[in-house]
């Protein structure tokens, strides 16, 4: 049996409920009809499907209403803080570029400046007029710009021009760029081959999903260009005996701040470790943290940092909407959601969740209504991934539903909304995931749904927005309507989630026989050659260390509402089956606890820098007098092994004899308590 897509799951469901429904009015029509006398047959018939056609048409009233009841939207005004202004970082103004740069002022050479042209680049972007001079004289630097402003043609046009400029004399890999995610890989790859095109540059792509032997056998020519994500990049390096970094002029980080997250820290220290010591190095990213300037610290030499927006800064024509969730409605919103997607954002819409299972549920809940969608996660092969871009792009799909794997540095043309199911884990991952739209000076919008526990970072948003920051309410029937319709369509999800499981089971089997198949043919197992496993820069052992603690620290939460999550969680998984309360509360959750390992780590004392402080100098305390213990207090205090053996063992002789001699003084006596 040929295995089927999703879409073609939801759409089998979907007529077999139709059936049903039509199979039940023929029912309870001939039920009538057999009851009723035969001259009254007719008029019964009749009156039968009256009745049919008014509720149908009350039915159909019901969704013109839905449909036609406007939303309320208010502007969100910003509170005014009681505190003075802040002073203004230093990043801010660190940048100084000419306004009035052109494409062809940049000294680039004639095929680079033939490939802008017919890419229909007309004017470079702010971050490009302020890094291509700077990339040119080939000093190292660290870059932040908003989503959307041009930062892939910023860093990859220095390097071509060098790489034309000074041809090479042996088939060597002078570029490195490393990317967070497959997807934005293949993207980079792509701008780059673009802006090669006529030139002799050669480029190479080695991501995660894609064939491991064609990867060996374009690395082994040596191209000009290598772009990779971390994994797949030591893969190689440890198992690809030609292939090294010792010839790399320049490395590029491309999303500096996703590379050092969660797993990516080691790998990345691997990779920089196996680098040429004399190369340049760039870092971009949308948003900077403490990590990313510990690792330029580390790796650049005499940086430019070049600052062309602050960290928060959103796209400057995107409009940014809220959408309020009462504390007890929490499980209003998969119905806000649906709500929006139905009557007013019905194309070109990115849905973000916080995990893959909702993802995958929204999908499944979104299909069965009757929408095109798409999803793009984790769990889905890389030619699932692919292909969910390509229709969302191509138009085939009006709504895709990703998590944050999707929310980096992608250019999808024509993202009109992006709807955030629940808010995301700090500002900056809400800077990237908003970034999906208003790009490149086109207008978007943005709509969040906020809960109490998510309103500390709306009130920030707010704070930091240029633009007025608006409110957005929903119709509290429209609300009712639709949840009413998820609840009836719970059955739908189920049937299409047990076909999907049927259809793995089936194909494991399938997988298991074709296996034991082949040994049989072959009379012995697996050839020596494939049975050898691939090398990693670490060992199976401390891969099981470092996962286990990073476990660990995910569920060492604070202590107010560690007992609660622990039995929260446990509860759903005995249950199974979650209420959209709990679906919801899992997702901010989620959140909840990323937010919180992140205060954790920032709570940690800071590493010596090379470079300066991006906060301003905080006024100088006087020197804090410390608090005098008595010798009372110390002893009573004190819990060392030491302190409590001699406690148990009683005075010592010197502490006996001490204590003798001052009561000797005072003109008493010393009896010991000893029986002897």
């Amino acid at each position: 049996k040929a295995a089927t897509t999703l879409d073609e799951k939801i759409e089998k469901v979907r007529q077999k409920r139709k059936l049903q429904e039509r199979e039940a009015k023929q029912v309870k029509v001939k039920v009538e009809d057999a009851e009723a006398e035969d001259d009254q047959i007719k008029k019964e018939h009749e009156d039968c499907s009256r009745d049919e056609e008014d509720v149908e048409s009350e039915y159909s009233l019901d969704d013109e209403s839905i449909f036609t009841t406007a939303d309320k939207v208010k502007v969100k005004e910003k509170k005014r803080s009681k505190k003075g202004e802040e002073a203004e970082s230093f990043f801010e103004d660190a940048s100084q570029y000419d306004d009035n740069l052109s494409f062809q002022d940049m000294n680039l050479s004639r095929p680079l400046l033939k490939a802008i042209t017919a890419l229909g680049f007309k004017q470079p972007t702010p971050i490009q007029k302020a890094c291509i001079p700077v990339g040119l004289l080939g000093k190292d630097i660290c870059a932040c710009a908003a989503t959307g402003t041009g930062k892939t043609a910023a860093f990859i046009l220095p390097v071509l021009e060098r790489l034309i400029y000074k041809p090479r004399q042996a088939p060597i890999t002078r570029v490195l760029v490393l990317v967070p995610t497959r997807e934005l890989g293949i993207q980079v790859h792509s701008v780059t081959k673009q802006l090669a095109q006529f030139s002799s540059v050669t480029t190479c792509l080695a991501v995660g999903g894609l064939d491991v032997k064609t990867q060996e056998a374009a690395l082994r020519s040596g191209p000009d260009i290598l772009i990779a994500t971390p994994g797949r990049l030591i893969d190689h390096l440890h198992n690809c005996p030609s292939f090294h970094l010792s010839s790399v002029e320049v490395l590029i980080l491309d999303e500096a701040d996703r590379m050092l997250d969660e797993y990516f820290e080691e790998q990345m220290k691997e990779i920089i470790r196996l680098c040429s010591h004399h190369r340049q190095t760039m870092l971009f990213s949308a948003t900077m943290t403490e990590e990313v300037k510990d690792l330029a610290s580390v790796s650049l030499k005499n940086p430019v940092r070049i600052f062309v927006n602050s960290n928060t800064d959103v796209a400057p024509f995107l409009r940014q909407e809220f959408i309020r969730i009462r504390p007890n409605r929490e499980g209003d919103r998969e119905a806000i959601v649906t709500a929006l997607l139905t009557r007013t954002f019905q194309d070109h819409v990115m849905l973000f969740t916080q995990t893959k299972k909702q993802a995958h549920r929204m999908h499944i809940l979104l299909g069965l209504m009757g929408l095109r969608v798409g999803e793009l996660h984790g769990n889905l092969s890389q030619t699932q991934r692919l292909e969910s871009l390509r229709r969302f792009k191509d138009e085939q799909i009006d709504i895709l539903v990703a998590t944050d794997v999707a929310a980096r540095g992608l250019d999808i043309e024509g993202v009109k909304t992006v709807i955030n199911f629940t808010m995301p884990n700090t500002i900056k991952h809400y800077v990237h995931r908003v970034g999906r739209t208003a790009r490149a000076g086109k207008a978007g919008r943005s709509v969040s749904l906020v809960g109490e526990e998510e309103r500390k970072m709306l009130k920030e948003i707010v704070k930091t927005a240029k633009t007025p920051v608006k409110a957005r309410i929903l119709p509290q029937d429209v609300i009712l309507k639709f949840r009413e319709k998820i609840e009836n369509l719970e059955k739908d999800i189920y049937a299409v989630l047990c076909l999907e499981r049927e259809e793995r089971e089936m194909q494991q089997s399938e997988a298991q026989i074709n296996k034991a198949k082949k040994q049989l043919e072959t009379g012995k197992k697996e050839s020596g050659s494939e049975n050898l496993e691939r090398s990693w820069f670490q060992t199976r052992e401390e891969r099981k260390k470092e996962k286990l603690a990073k476990a660990l620290q995910e569920f060492d939460l604070a202590l107010r509402g560690k007992k609660k999550r622990k039995k929260f969680v446990q509860d759903t998984q005995k249950k199974g089956q979650m209420t959209p309360e709990e679906r919801s509360q899992f997702e901010i959750l989620k959140s909840q606890m990323y937010a919180e390992r992140l205060a954790k780590r920032n709570r940690r004392a800071k590493r010596a820098r090379a470079l300066p402080e991006e906060e301003p100098a905080a006024a100088p305390a006087g020197p804090k007098k410390k608090k005098k213990v008595s010798v009372f207090d110390e002893e009573l205090t004190n819990t060392s092994r030491k302190a409590l053996k001699q406690y148990r063992a009683g005075p010592s002789f010197e502490d006996r004899k001490r204590l003798g001699i001052a009561q000797r003084r005072k003109g008493g006596t010393f009896k010991s308590k000893s029986r002897y």
